[in-house]
C-alpha cells in the first residue's frame, strides 16, 4: 500500500510534471500497485554534486527527466543571482550545449528557456557539440557559467547535467552544495517553465554561439607550430578513427584540416551520433577491445597501424597501435598516453623556447595517475603537482596557476583524459588526438621511430613506470561501504588498517584515507589533499615502492584500483618489476576487495 509520504510525492509529481511519457510511467506504477518501485523513484532524489547531475533517464525525483532538469535549472539560476549582479546576468549570461543522447537537446532547451525567462543572456548551441566546447565558450564569450547535457561514456539509458563556472572549470565545493540547496528551495516549476515554443524568437537574450566553434579550431591549430603542420601535410601515416556513435567526427575533421593532417579512415557504423549505441554495450573506449573491436578490424583490413578514438562526447581519447613485426595490437593505457603527451608538451616548449627556463612551467596529474610527469619534472626542472581525481580539480588548479603568471603545459588522468595546454579547462579528446597524431607524424618523419618506440625511450631515460589499473562493478552501495569499512577496521581493534599482504611478504609503509582525512605519511597524520566523506578512497604505499589506490567512481557503480611501481632511470629489469606488481595487485584484490564473497563483477576484458 501507499504510505501518506509516498502518496504526497505521487500527487506532487503528477501535479508538476508536464511530460506525458514520464507522467504515464508514474501512473502505470500506481495502477499496477508497484509501491516498491514508486518508493525508489519518488522518495529518493538525485543529488546535485561536483559532477552536476547524472543518472538513468526515467520518471521520478531520482531520475534524469524534464521535471528534474527544470528544477536543476531553477536552482542554478537562483544561485547565480546570488553570485552575480543583474547586469552581469543579462550581459554575460550562460552557455548550454548538448550531445547526441536521448533527451539531451530537450534538456538543454528547457534549461535555456528558464534562464531566458529569468532575464539571463543565453548562448544555446543549435547543433550537437563535444563537451570541451562548453568550457571553451565560457572563456570565449566571458560567460558566468555553462552547462553541458551529456552522460559522456555512460550506457545509453543515462544522461547528465555538467556545470562549469565563470573561470570555465567545472564546479567544486561549495558551489555544488549551494546549488543543491537552491534546487530544493525551487522545486515547484515556475510559470511556463516547460513552454519552449517561443524560445528561439527571444533574439534579444538568446544567441547561437556557433562562432565559438571556429575560434576553438583556431586555438587548437595555434598549439601546433608551423614546422609540425608542414610535417603533417607530408606524412604518409594513416589513422583509423571511431567516434563511438558520438559527436566527435565533425570537430576532429575541422581540427585535422586546420593542422593539415590527412583525413582519417573512419568506422562508418560508428561515425554518426546514435543514442542507441547499437554496436557497443558500453560506449567507452576505456573498456578496451570490446569497445574498439570494429576500429581495430577496419585498421587490419586497411593495413593501418594506428587507431584513435573518442568517447561519445569527445572529451576522452584512446590510442591503439600495431607492432609491425609481431602484428599484435597494443591498446594504450591512459598513463602511457599521458607519458607520451607529457613528453610532447616538454618537447614543443623546448622547440619554441631555445633556452627554456622551466621554473615557471607546471604539469598536473590526478593522484591516482602515473607519476611519470613527476619524473619529468625532477629531471627537467619544471614543477609538478597532483590533485584529487577528476578534471574539476586539475582545471581549477590550472586556472589558479595561470592567474598567478604560471605556464601550464599539460594535465592528465589515467582514465584517458588529457588537457594539452590551457585551450580548454577540461579534458579534450579532439585536441589530444591532434597532438598525438602530430607527434606520431613527427617521430616517423624525422626520427624514424613509432610511438611505441618513443615510449620505450621515455622509460629508459626517466624510469619505467608500470601501471596495473582496472575496476569491478558493484551495484550495491551497502556492499561498497562494507568493503571500505572493513579496511578501516581490519583487525579486532577499530580504526586499524592492513599492514601487509601475502602473510607479511609485502609490508605497507603508509596509508592515506581521503574519506576520513588520515595520512600516516604526514607528521601530524592528517591528509593534505581535500577530504570528502561522500567518496571512498584509500591509498596504500608499500615499502618496496608499490602504490595502490582503491576508490569508488563518482558517476558509475564501480570500485576502481590503480597500482604503480616506478623504476629508477637506467634500471632495466622490467620483467621482475612487472611480475612483482601483478603478484601484489592480485593479492590486494583477493585480500582487500574479496570479489567472490562480495559478488563483484570484473571488467569485460
Amino acid at each position: 500500500m501507499s504510505s501518506p509520504e509516498l502518496q504526497a510525492k505521487i500527487d506532487q509529481w503528477l501535479k508538476w510534471d508536464k511530460c506525458e511519457k514520464t507522467r504515464n510511467e508514474i501512473l502505470n506504477l500506481v495502477q499496477s500497485n508497484n509501491w516498491n518501485q514508486l518508493k525508489q523513484v519518488l522518495l529518493q532524489r538525485v543529488e546535485f554534486g561536483t559532477a552536476g547531475l547524472r543518472g538513468r533517464m526515467r520518471a521520478g525525483f531520482n531520475g534524469m527527466n524534464e521535471l528534474v532538469v527544470v528544477q536543476a535549472a531553477q536552482g542554478l539560476s537562483t544561485y547565480m543571482r546570488t553570485q552575480f549582479s543583474e547586469s552581469e546576468c543579462r550581459k554575460r549570461g550562460i552557455v548550454f550545449g548538448f550531445d547526441g543522447r536521448h533527451n539531451s537537446k530537450r534538456f538543454a532547451e528547457l534549461s535555456s528557456n528558464i534562464f531566458v525567462r529569468a532575464g539571463f543572456r543565453v548562448y544555446l548551441f543549435r547543433q550537437m557539440v563535444l563537451t570541451p566546447m562548453i568550457p571553451f565558450s565560457i572563456k570565449h564569450f566571458k560567460c558566468l557559467a555553462g552547462v553541458m547535457v551529456t552522460a559522456s561514456h555512460n550506457p545509453k539509458d543515462d544522461n547528465g547535467y555538467k556545470v562549469y563556472w565563470e573561470n570555465s572549470a567545472q564546479i567544486v565545493p561549495p558551489h555544488d552544495k549551494h546549488i543543491q540547496n537552491r534546487i530544493l528551495e525551487n522545486l515547484e516549476p515556475w510559470e511556463d517553465s516547460f513552454d519552449t515554443n517561443g524560445l528561439y524568437i527571444c533574439t534579444c537574450l538568446l544567441a547561437d554561439p556557433k562562432d565559438a566553434i571556429t575560434a576553438y579550431v583556431q586555438r587548437v591549430q595555434a598549439g601546433v607550430p608551423q614546422e609540425f603542420i608542414d610535417i603533417n601535410s607530408q606524412s604518409e601515416l594513416r589513422f583509423v578513427y571511431t567516434a563511438m556513435h558520438g559527436v566527435g567526427y565533425p570537430f576532429l575533421q575541422m581540427v585535422f584540416e586546420a593542422v593539415r593532417i590527412k583525413p582519417v579512415i573512419y568506422v562508418k557504423e560508428q561515425n554518426d551520433p546514435d543514442p542507441e549505441f547499437p554496436t557497443v554495450a558500453f560506449p567507452n573506449p576505456e573498456e578496451g577491445r570490446v569497445a574498439l573491436d570494429m576500429a581495430i578490424n577496419l585498421a587490419e583490413r586497411e593495413n593501418v597501424e594506428y587507431v584513435i578514438a573518442n568517447d561519445p562526447d569527445a572529451d576522452r581519447f584512446a590510442l591503439v597501435t600495431r607492432n609491425p613485426m609481431t602484428r599484435e595490437w597494443k591498446i594504450y593505457k591512459g598513463n602511457e598516453i599521458g607519458a607520451l603527451l607529457g613528453w610532447w608538451a616538454m618537447f614543443l616548449y623546448k622547440d619554441q623556447n631555445p633556452s627554456p627556463d622551466f621554473k615557471n612551467c607546471w604539469m598536473i596529474a590526478s593522484t591516482v595517475s602515473s607519476k611519470i610527469l613527476k619524473a619529468y619534472a625532477q629531471k627537467e626542472g619544471f614543477n609538478f603537482i597532483e590533485t584529487l581525481t577528476g578534471f574539476k580539480w586539475m582545471a581549477n588548479e590550472a586556472d589558479r596557476l595561470v592567474k598567478s603568471g604560471k605556464t601550464v603545459l599539460f594535465s592528465f588522468e589515467e582514465s584517458i583524459g588529457f588537457m594539452f595546454g590551457t585551450t580548454v579547462y577540461d579534458k579534450d579528446g579532439v585536441n589530444a588526438a591532434c597532438q598525438v597524431v602530430t607527434m606520431a607524424n613527427y617521430l616517423h618523419a624525422v626520427k624514424g621511430i613509432s610511438l611505441d618506440q618513443k615510449l620505450e625511450e621515455i622509460y629508459k631515460e626517466y624510469g619505467f613506470h608500470y601501471n596495473n589499473a582496472s575496476y569491478f562493478f558493484c551495484y550495491e552501495p551497502v556492499v561498497i561501504n562494507k568493503i571500505f569499512e572493513r579496511l578501516r577496521n581490519f583487525s579486532e581493534s577499530p580504526k586499524t588498517y592492513p599492514n601487509a599482504i601475502l602473510n607479511g611478504k609485502y609490508k605497507i609503509q603508509f596509508i592515506r584515507d581521503l574519506t576520513n582525512g588520515v595520512d600516516t605519511e604526514q607528521p601530524d597524520g592528517n591528509a593534505i589533499l581535500p577530504v570528502s566523506a561522500s567518496t571512498q578512497m584509500i591509498t596504500f604505499k608499500f615499502f618496496n615502492g608499490l602504490v595502490i589506490t582503491l576508490r569508488t567512481s563518482g558517476t558509475e557503480p564501480k570500485i576502481k584500483y590503480y597500482a604503480e611501481m616506478c623504476a629508477q632511470p637506467g634500471q632495466s629489469d622490467f620483467e621482475a618489476l612487472i611480475n612483482t606488481t601483478n603478484e601484489m595487485v592480485s593479492a590486494i584484490i583477493e585480500e582487500f576487495l574479496q570479489p567472490s564473497m562480495n559478488n563483484l563483477t570484473p571488467k569485460a576484458d
